[in-house]
């Protein structure tokens, strides 16, 4: 139910007693009777026990709400939400920021350079947002000439890389010092650990070093005083859809009121039977949320490689540039504009896998996001029913990011 605003009615004060005499009148009249004195004695009395009385209970309702009420909640944040990527020298950094936002092939991630300056990338996507590439020979938080409000000041995350092929404990140590300064200073910001390059690595190795790191972490916080801080652990690689699905996960925490979101999916599973929906950002295939079933690895890559082969289809096709007598001659044939013969302005699309015969669903929400989803199989005959279903959602999705939209 919205919150609704009331508008409390004032109590009115109590009238002010009768006035005493005027100096005129006593002048006039040099003895008073015994029952106007009586009178006046009585009004006067009343006057200071309310006055006495107001003044007390303001003061007590002030020393009340200054040393019971919960503190006043901090102001908004300002600007874009940051995505703060940091670790240790070559430890995979800037081929993340440029695999997973940059769509550069992880082969090429060989030929680049290694960061020696603090990088910033403005994202206009879904929600406008930065990410931020810190050279990894720089400790930020030994260097008193820097700012740390204009790092760490706004809303977003810290995400440490930790090369998982290498030597780790130093990043360790940097990482527990790194935690305990945000935590003590900036609280409200979001700590993810991408424990990286893994797929180099044998499935018992790469749990036994996830689990080695947690400890070493935990057991460096629990001493400091921090008991369950809010620390998480990702088993990352550019190499699959591990780190577009680690990098989900924390675009996620930055989305105001998701709940709802996952809840105007699920609904939609529930009535079209779908098996599994995701909600997509196309530039950088992060899904922004998805239904309450458990995800799944193998619908996140057939999902992300799906919205892949649309997009080539688009590049292709989508941005030619017709010549306007392309146009004239479509329209003079249909005798109608060429707006009118589109059947709808989104794009959609509908596939059936070869071999689990399960249909998958894209539909174009805004030119940022895609609804994708697994369909179960033989519904393909009830697509009709189904876009009437996904175009309730579709609208419901618009009007939630226009609420929500950060207002510049």
């Amino acid at each position: 139910m919205p919150l609704t605003s009331f508008a409390g009615a004032s109590t009115p004060l109590p009238s002010s007693p009768p006035s005493r005499l005027s100096s005129s009148a006593t002048s006039t009249f040099k003895e008073a009777s015994p029952a106007l004195l009586n009178l006046e004695r009585v009004y006067e009395q009343n006057r200071q026990r309310t006055q006495k009385r107001n003044g007390t209970t303001a003061a007590a309702k002030h020393s009340e709400s200054v040393l019971h009420s919960p503190p006043a909640p901090p102001a908004p944040p300002k600007g874009k939400p940051r995505l703060l990527l940091m670790g240790q020298r070559a430890s995979g950094k800037s081929s993340i920021s440029s695999v997973v936002f940059h769509k550069l092939p992880p082969n090429e991630t060989l030929f680049l350079e290694s960061t020696s300056r603090l990088q910033k990338d403005d994202m206009a996507s879904f929600m406008d947002f930065q990410v931020w590439d810190f050279p990894g020979q720089i400790d930020y938080f030994e260097d008193s000439s820097i700012n740390m409000d204009a790092i760490f000041g706004e809303m977003g995350a810290l995400i440490w890389v930790i090369d998982s092929q290498d030597d780790y404990l130093e990043a360790v140590t940097r990482l527990n010092n790194t935690i305990l300064n945000v935590l003590r200073n900036y609280p409200s910001i979001k700590i993810e650990v991408f424990i990286h390059k893994v797929d180099g690595l044998s499935d018992d190795f790469k749990m036994e070093i996830h689990r080695d790191i947690i400890i070493r972490v935990q057991d460096e916080l629990s001493d400091q005083g921090f008991e369950n801080a809010p620390v998480n652990f990702h088993l990352t690689s550019i190499y699959d859809h591990s780190i577009f699905e680690a990098f989900s996960k924390v675009i996620q925490k930055l989305i105001p009121r998701l709940g709802q979101l996952e809840a105007m999916l699920t609904s939609l599973c529930r009535t079209c039977r779908f098996e599994k929906a995701y909600l997509f950002d196309v530039l950088s295939k992060i899904y922004i949320a998805t239904d309450s079933t458990p995800a799944e690895m193998a619908s996140y890559e057939v999902c992300s490689d799906f919205i892949d082969g649309i997009i080539d289809i688009i590049e292709v096709y989508g941005s030619w540039e017709r010549p306007s007598a392309y146009h004239q001659r479509l329209e003079a044939e249909q005798h109608q504009p060429l707006a009118d013969q589109i059947a709808c302005p989104w794009a959609e699309s509908c596939i059936v896998l070869a071999d689990g015969s399960k249909p998958i669903l894209l539909r174009e929400v805004d030119k940022s996001l895609a609804l994708v989803a697994v369909m179960q199989e033989g519904s393909y005959d009830k697509i009709p029913l189904i876009n009437m279903n996904v175009d309730v959602v579709v609208k419901g999705l618009t009007e939630f990011f226009k609420i929500t939209k950060h207002k510049k």
